[in-house]
């Protein structure tokens, strides 16, 4: 394949380009404006410098720009440009698992974190039973802490009520810890491809530590009463056991295999030339070894 292409020069100008005229006006304005401003943790010296250099900047840029704007004819060279090649097929790129970018080649499916999320809920209920046991005698003091606080005015809630069996309490704590875990558990499961082979420390450590700062963070200003009651180190304590389940269940689970390292048009199956295989019209690709 051989082609020949010809610039050719435009009527107006025949064999010149007109061009704005160089100059180095800018780049002196340029450095005056750092002097003046380097001047203000420095020396008033520096600031007066950086002035004397921004209206002499300024007023040599003017005067090549006003009234009339300084131009220059460069001419033009016109040499003949050849393009040929030896190949009379398109060499087709085969992109395989090993020319990834920055993603693992297999990771866990999403689900996994919703399944681990379910199983550390659960895992995390029996610790919080016994900080209710141990610290305040009632099995019911965690989870009315948990439902209490959005039935009624937790200001006015005594440490009797908290302990007391509330089938209302009950039902919206149920409601809580579900749909949390099941929160959880989702954003766990896409936050997987991050640390794909340690899914335990993910879960167990980095995670809990991550979600009870933000929560310990933002209850003072939610809801201040249910902040002094809540003790932190068996809240961390039932959430380090909730990331540990979470995390063992995912490790548990098989991993599939990703194509998010394949280029865009690659994983949305659009053929796209030198990423997909070759048509059977166009010629098969070319063999490096054989060529």
């Amino acid at each position: 394949m051989a082609e020949t292409i010809q610039q050719k020069a435009g009527q107006t100008h025949a064999e010149t380009i007109h061009l704005p005229a160089p100059t180095a006006w800018p780049i002196i304005l340029a450095f005056g404006c750092t002097a003046a401003a380097a001047g203000l943790v420095t020396s008033l010296w520096v600031t007066a410098f950086g002035a004397v250099l921004m209206v002499a900047g300024c007023v040599g840029w003017f005067r090549q720009v006003l009234p009339h704007e300084a131009h220059e004819d460069v001419p033009v060279v016109v040499q003949p440009v050849t393009i040929t090649t030896t190949r009379r097929v398109v060499q087709r790129l085969h992109v395989g698992p090993e020319q990834r970018a920055y993603l693992p080649v297999e990771t866990y499916p999403i689900t996994s974190g919703i399944k681990g999320g379910i199983a550390g809920g659960v895992a995390m209920i029996f610790p919080a039973l016994a900080y209710g046991l141990i610290a305040q005698h009632s099995i019911w003091y965690p989870v009315n802490l948990l439902g209490g606080a959005g039935v009624g005015p937790s200001a006015n809630i005594t440490t009797a009520q908290i302990a007391a069996f509330h089938w209302s309490w009950l039902l919206v704590a149920i409601v809580i810890h579900t749909v949390t875990c099941l929160l959880v558990g989702l954003l766990y499961g896409a936050m997987l491809p991050m640390l794909p082979r340690q899914p335990v420390l993910l879960g167990g450590i980095v995670a809990p530590l991550l979600w009870t700062g933000l929560l310990h963070s933002a209850m003072g200003v939610i809801n201040p009463a249910l902040d002094a009651r809540i003790q932190w180190g068996w809240f961390v304590v039932s959430q380090v056991t909730f990331g540990i389940v979470a995390g063992l269940v995912v490790a548990r689970e098989g991993r599939i295999r990703t194509d998010s390292g394949l280029p865009f048009f690659a994983r949305m199956g659009i053929e796209a030339p030198g990423l997909m295989e070759s048509h059977p019209d166009a010629g098969p690709p070319i063999d490096e070894e054989k060529r």
